[in-house]
């Protein structure tokens, strides 16, 4: 099973990353992933910033996508 990759966003420069990868994989399956229900991340902790990676991280891997 072609499993997709997938691009987490924490607020700023996500979609020029996204347009970046599909532009150099065009046969990839792709998932943008824009937590924008917490951002800004800048003003938050270290310790924040990494609980909130897991999660998404978590979440994403959950949908099948590669790791």
């Amino acid at each position: 099973m072609k499993k997709p990759i997938g691009i987490f966003d924490s607020g700023i420069g996500g979609l020029t990353v996204y347009k970046a990868i599909r532009q150099a994989f065009p046969e990839e399956d792709l998932i943008y992933f824009g937590d924008t229900a917490r951002v800004p991340y800048g003003p938050k902790s270290p310790n924040t910033i990494v609980e909130y990676s897991v999660q998404n991280a978590r979440f994403s891997f959950s949908r099948g996508l590669k790791p």
